[in-house]
């Protein structure tokens, strides 16, 4: 209950700053915007493949500049103090859960300028958009955790680079693979990678649980 209750607090900090310091959140609002708009000044209306792979590319992009910066921020003083008041546990499922919050809103702001920008040749919606919502909170919750990692290692972000590589293509060539049944009336979605896909959010969360506190002991 008390690890409840600092996750909670802690994730109301994070929120309260997100909303201070505006700068941060319409910056990346303006990097979907403008990427968007340039892809619709030179593609107009792609083909379901293309529009399939650009999406999940501008996806990949906008969490590496929505959370990458979580840990990235945080002042070793800061950090410091923190390590008096929560456990490790809390602060890091804090940070994964409000990045995973702010994925699922850009994720939904984005799917709405592609429609909107690049025509919608979805043909099924609602399966999609729910692909999208799981593929951003899974995106979100991989590059918390390199960010934990980076942040811990003097800050250094290529870092992120090294090690989020080998994870995040083979997720995002599964999502592309998912997502492109719901170009089709007929397709059927596969059930295992989906199940994959829990499963490697289920890991990357315990991953975190396991080793954050040894990094946060360094």
């Amino acid at each position: 209950m008390k690890t409840f209750s600092a996750i909670l607090s802690l994730f109301k900090k994070d929120l309260l700053l997100e909303i201070r310091q505006q700068y941060s959140f319409y910056g990346v609002v303006l990097y979907i915007g403008s990427t968007i708009f340039v892809l619709y000044m030179a593609l107009e209306s792609p083909e379901s493949r293309v529009w399939n792979g650009l999406f999940w590319i501008v996806q990949l992009f906008i969490c590496i500049n929505a959370v990458a910066k979580s840990f990235l921020q945080e002042a070793p003083g800061r950090m410091l103090y923190y390590q008096t008041l929560v456990s490790p546990l809390a602060f890091v499922l804090s940070k994964l859960l409000f990045n995973a919050g702010l994925m699922l809103l850009m994720s939904t702001l984005s799917y709405g300028l592609f429609a909107l920008f690049l025509d919608h040749p979805v043909l099924r919606p609602g399966p999609f958009f729910g692909l999208v919502l799981l593929g951003g909170v899974s995106l979100s919750l991989v590059f918390t955790f390199l960010a934990a990692i980076a942040a811990r290692a003097q800050q250094n972000a290529a870092i992120m680079a090294i090690l989020g590589f080998p994870i995040i293509i083979p997720q995002l060539i599964m999502l592309m693979q998912i997502s492109a049944a719901a170009f089709s009336a007929s397709g059927t979605f596969p059930a295992a990678p989906i199940l994959m896909l829990f499963a490697m959010d289920v890991l990357v969360i315990l991953l975190a649980a396991i080793l954050f506190p040894f990094l946060w002991k360094d």
